[in-house]
């Protein structure tokens, strides 16, 4: 399968977004990649010289919120246009409440929620002035129940999810979709640190699911959809006794 069609990812040399590319460049996509090192950006952009249609890679931390909207213009303008944007970038601490880990908690919020919201408006800023496009938001099954240890996370991804949820009412009108992706147990550094990962799949499964989803232009799904439709609406529902023991 190939295709003509244009993605940004943010976060895309690791884990997540970095399989999301390897996919996206197997079915012919112009890629533009950004990540926080340009080393890690060129090793990846070598590996996928060939296999994609046009690479851009621009260096990009999602915490300083002004470089955001310039590095989407100039990806745009590079590629004559963006056709999705991938939120991707992320990360994840265990931050037990009350034990001295504000530092991350903070990091946590300026990347996970704040830089994620911010590039969404770069993004329908970009696309409503180009007539289309397509938001992905990458947030997680965390973000259904807080859970010990992981409450600031679990925070951020629900309020990333809340957020593309009203964006996705502010731009029925305007030709851009958006798509609300939360990922169940994928396997990346990202998570490799938990010792219970139930139903977990490979990273490469995870996100092959992920590329057929965003081509379904879904307005949201749990990843992989089976088990974790199902499991989400249990843990929903748990006491907090049991929730504790998790």
């Amino acid at each position: 399968m190939t295709t003509s069609k244009s993605v940004l990812i943010t976060g895309a040399t690791r884990g997540l977004g970095e399989n999301l590319a390897r996919h996206f460049a197997a079915r012919g996509y112009r890629l533009a990649l950004t990540g926080r090192k340009q080393e890690d950006l060129d090793r990846l952009g070598s590996e996928l010289a060939g296999k994609a249609g046009d690479i851009v890679l621009e260096t990009l931390d999602v915490s300083d919120y002004d470089s955001i909207a310039p590095v989407l213009k100039r990806c745009a303008e590079r590629m004559n246009g963006l056709d999705i944007v991938v939120i991707n970038a992320g990360v994840a601490f265990t931050t037990p409440a009350g034990r001295g880990h504000f530092g991350q908690i903070r990091q946590t919020i300026d990347v996970n929620l704040t830089g994620a919201i911010a590039t969404a408006e770069a993004a329908v800023e970009l696309f409503r002035s180009q007539g289309h496009g397509h938001v992905v938001g990458i947030t997680s099954l965390a973000g259904v129940r807080g859970m010990r240890g992981q409450g600031v996370y679990s925070a951020t991804k629900a309020g990333l999810s809340r957020y593309l949820e009203s964006l996705r009412l502010e731009t029925r009108r305007d030709s851009i979709v958006v798509t609300d992706l939360a990922p169940g147990y994928i396997d990346t550094d990202l998570n490799s640190s938990i010792p219970n990962r139930p139903f977990l799949v490979t990273a490469e499964q995870g996100t092959k699911v992920m590329v057929d989803l965003i081509e379904r232009r879904v307005s949201f799904r749990y990843v992989p959809p089976w088990p974790w439709t199902l499991v989400a609406q249990v843990i929903k529902w748990l006491p907090d006794s049991v929730i504790a023991k998790m």
